[in-house]
C-alpha cells in the first residue's frame, strides 16, 4: 500500500463521505492469508468490502462503484481475537513486571486497586485497551470484566467498548474482594435487554466466572446454578482461573451435571490431568491459552497447554490477560507459544532418534484468528477472510524494513511483523486504523484521562 497514495486522508475522507452501508471498497494486488481452509493464501488478489462485510475475494474484481486500495505490497489478514483480557486493569500496565505468582497478582491487584475504581476508572481501563488492541491489529476482545461493583461500572465497560468501535465481547463478573451492590449475576438480565437485545450487532455478551471458591468463594464459581443464569439469557460462559488439580476435580463434576460443551470456554487450562482434558475433549469445551501469562506469573506448570489441548481435539483461542504484568498485543502470544511449543517438542526427542512434533507459524495464527473467534463464539462472524463474514482485517506492510522481502507471508505475520507495519485495520468494514494511526482518538485527552485516573486508584486506600 503506498502511503503517499492509498492511506492518504484524501482517500480517508472519500471513505467517509460515502454512506457505511452502501459504502464500497475494493483492495488490490494484495498478498491474501485468508485462514479460510478452503480459500488458502491467494498472490496478489483481490477483496471487496460491501458495508460491513467481505463480499469477494479473487482476483480483477470488478471496481465498479468502489473506492479502490492499491494494496500491492501489503499482506491481507484477518485481525486477531482475544479471547480474554481483564481490559479495566490497562491504566496500570506493567506496574509489576516482575510478578512473582498469583498470589502477588490477586492481592496487589484485585485485593487493592481494583477495590477502588470508580465506574469512570472502569471506562478509561477499559478504552485504553480497546484502542491498543486496534492499534496492534486485534479486533475482536473478550473484556473478562471481574470487577462489575455496581451496574453503573458494568455500564461503564461495556460502554467503552462500544465508544472505540472494537468487536467487543462483555463477560461480566462480580468482583473478588472489597466492597460491591452483590447485583451480579442478577443484572445480567439488565444488561442483556438494555445493551444486547440484537443478535445482529459489534457488541456480545458471556457471562464470566471462576473455575472453584478457592481465590474468592462459592458465589463466582462455576457450577449448574450459573450454567443455569447462562442458558436462560442465551450467553456463553467464560471461566477463568482454570488450573491444576482442584480445577480438574471441577471439569469432572461440570461433565457430570452437562454444564460443558462449545458454548463454555476454560481459561488458560494449565496443569489439568489427563481425565480432564479427555472430558473437554468429548464434550467440545473451548479452550482460551494464556501463553505469556503462565509463563510469566507461573501458574502451575507454567507451560501453556497447547499440546495437551491438541491431543483432544481441541485447537484453543489465545489471549493477553492482564498488562499489569503483560505485552499488550498477540504477536507477543503467538511467538511465544511458538517458540515454547518447538522448544519443548524437540528437547522431549533430545538424543533418540524420534522426530519433534511442532506446531506451524499457521498454527499460532489459527489459534490467534479463527479458532479465536469460535472460542469466542464468533465464528460463522470473524475469525477468516471468507465472502460473507464481517470485514474485520488488516493491512500490513510486508515492504518495511523488518519485512522485506516478502518469502512466506504467515511466517511474516507471525514472526516477523508488529504493530508498526499495520497500515490499517477495518472493523465491520470500518476503518479504524488509517495510515498507522488509530482513529478519532485525542491522544492529549487520552493521556490526561489515564494519568488522572491512575493517579487516584494509586493514592486512594483500598476498600
Amino acid at each position: 500500500m503506498n502511503v503517499n497514495d492509498t492511506t492518504s486522508a484524501a482517500v480517508l475522507e472519500e471513505l467517509r463521505r460515502r454512506p457505511a452501508d452502501r459504502r464500497r471498497i475494493l483492495f488490490t494486488g494484495a498478498t491474501i492469508v485468508t485462514m479460510d481452509a478452503d480459500l488458502g493464501v491467494i498472490d496478489r488478489g483481490d477483496l471487496l468490502v460491501e458495508g460491513d462485510t467481505i463480499a469477494a475475494i479473487g482476483a480483477n474484481l470488478s471496481a465498479d462503484g468502489a473506492v479502490v486500495v492499491d494494496a500491492t505490497g501489503t499482506i491481507l489478514t484477518p485481525g486477531f481475537v482475544d479471547t480474554h483480557r481483564h481490559a479495566w486493569e490497562a491504566q496500570l500496565r506493567r506496574i509489576m513486571p516482575d510478578v512473582d505468582d498469583l498470589g502477588g497478582y490477586v492481592m496487589a491487584t484485585l485485593a487493592g486497586y481494583a477495590t477502588v475504581y470508580r465506574p469512570e476508572d472502569m471506562y478509561i481501563g477499559t478504552r485504553l485497551a480497546a484502542l491498543t488492541a486496534i492499534d496492534s491489529g486485534i479486533t475482536t476482545m473478550l473484556d473478562f470484566s471481574h470487577n462489575s461493583r455496581t451496574r453503573e461500572h458494568s455500564d461503564a465497560a461495556i460502554g467503552a467498548l462500544r465508544d472505540t468501535g472494537i468487536r467487543g465481547v462483555h463477560a461480566s463478573m462480580g468482583p473478588h474482594f472489597g466492597e460491591w451492590d452483590r447485583q451480579w449475576p442478577g443484572d445480567l438480565a439488565r444488561i442483556k435487554d438494555q445493551y444486547f437485545s440484537s443478535d445482529d450487532q459489534l457488541l456480545t455478551l458471556r457471562l464470566a466466572t471462576l473455575a472453584t471458591d478457592e481465590i474468592a468463594g462459592p458465589a463466582l464459581a462455576y457450577g449448574p446454578e450459573l450454567a443455569r443464569v447462562a442458558k436462560d439469557l442465551g450467553i456463553g460462559v467464560s471461566v477463568d482461573a482454570v488450573f491444576g488439580t482442584s480445577s480438574s476435580e471441577a471439569v469432572l463434576r461440570w461433565a457430570k451435571d452437562g454444564v460443558l460443551g462449545p458454548d463454555v470456554t476454560l481459561i488458560h487450562s494449565t496443569g489439568l490431568t489427563s481425565e480432564a482434558w479427555k472430558t473437554m475433549g468429548e464434550t467440545g469445551t473451548t479452550v482460551a491459552l494464556a501463553p505469556t501469562s503462565d509463563a510469566q506469573i507461573g501458574l502451575e506448570t507454567a507451560i501453556p497447554a497447547i499440546d495437551e489441548a491438541l491431543s483432544v481435539g481441541i485447537r484453543p483461542g489465545l489471549s493477553i490477560d492482564v498488562e499489569v504484568a503483560l505485552a499488550s498485543d498477540m504477536f507477543t502470544q503467538m511467538r511465544a507459544l511458538h517458540a515454547i511449543q518447538r522448544m519443548r517438542a524437540v528437547n522431549a526427542v533430545y538424543g533418540t532418534d524420534q522426530q519433534p512434533s511442532r506446531i506451524t507459524t499457521h498454527d499460532v495464527l489459527d489459534f490467534a484468528t479463527l479458532q479465536g473467534a469460535r472460542t469466542n463464539g464468533l465464528a460463522g462472524v470473524t475469525g477468516s477472510l471468507t465472502p460473507g463474514k464481517k470485514a474485520d482485517l488488516l493491512v500490513v506492510q510486508a515492504e518495511d524494513l523488518n519485512n522485506m522481502p516478502l518469502n512466506d507471508p504467515i511466517g511474516t505475520l507471525v514472526l516477523g511483523s508488529d504493530a508498526r507495519n499495520i497500515t490499517a485495520v477495518l472493523i465491520n468494514g470500518q476503518p479504524r486504523k488509517w495510515d498507522g494511526q488509530v482513529l478519532d482518538v485525542n491522544l492529549v485527552a487520552l493521556r490526561s484521562e489515564v494519568q488522572a485516573s491512575r493517579e487516584y486508584v494509586l493514592n486512594t486506600p483500598a476498600a
